[in-house]
């Protein structure tokens, strides 16, 4: 298997000009633990998920490499449809108690489930909340105070796409090859984030997609 332990810990930055392209490790660096380590192009660690509970948990924390606390990921209980709210931690430790970042809520209707169904994939809104935004940074595709992705999961699971309402790419995750072309196993997986998007959201919902599928 191609080398995926990082050889530095470094603070990861929140956005990029060009395209950035991760390697997402679904194993916890922790013994024993369940989570995901998330690896810069050059295999240096700068996203982390370490949960020392066990599987299918309803509440788990994105951290940087050094442990501080960048969203935190609850599930919302009694949810017909299933729901998952991201919260920014400002400090480091505490979530933002203005309410969540993000929402990711499964799309339903007939067309959509017969569509999906046909199609091979699930598909999810993500709606971010503008003023949680890095920096202040505002988006086209705006709804309200929100902007709104979707969310596509793949069958048999192992990747998803991230577009926006106009159906233009954010960020795809993908099953991993190797220089040789040497496709890796399910655990490792590719994840592309197109410029000028924030890495540290990105993650956090593809953290959401292991959520969702259990493989965290």
């Amino acid at each position: 298997m191609a080398k995926v332990h990082p050889q530095v810990l470094v603070a990861a930055s929140s956005t990029s000009s060009k395209q950035e392209v991760f390697t997402v490790w679904m194993k916890s660096l922790i013994l024993s633990g369940n989570g995901c380590a998330v690896f810069d192009s050059n295999g240096r660690i700068v996203y982390r998920v370490d949960n020392y509970d066990h599987k299918r948990v309803d509440k788990v924390h994105l951290m940087d490499p050094k442990g501080n606390i960048l969203f935190t990921l609850v599930k919302k209980n009694f949810s017909v449809f299933g729901m998952w709210n991201g919260y920014r931690s400002s400090d480091g430790v505490n979530i933002d108690k203005t309410g969540p970042g993000f929402r990711v809520r499964k799309l339903v209707g007939i067309r959509k489930i017969l569509l999906g169904f046909l199609r091979g994939y699930s598909s999810y809104k993500v709606a971010v909340h503008v003023s949680k935004l890095p920096n202040g940074t505002n988006r086209p595709n705006c709804d309200d105070q929100y902007v709104n992705y979707i969310m596509e999961t793949q069958v048999p699971k192992t990747s998803c796409r991230i577009i926006d309402t106009f159906g233009g790419l954010v960020a795809e995750v993908k099953r991993k090859i190797s220089a040789s072309g040497v496709v890796l196993g399910e655990d490792v997986l590719t994840m592309v984030v197109e410029p000028n998007i924030d890495h540290s959201l990105v993650t956090a919902l593809v953290v959401v997609f292991g959520l969702i599928h259990h493989k965290l």
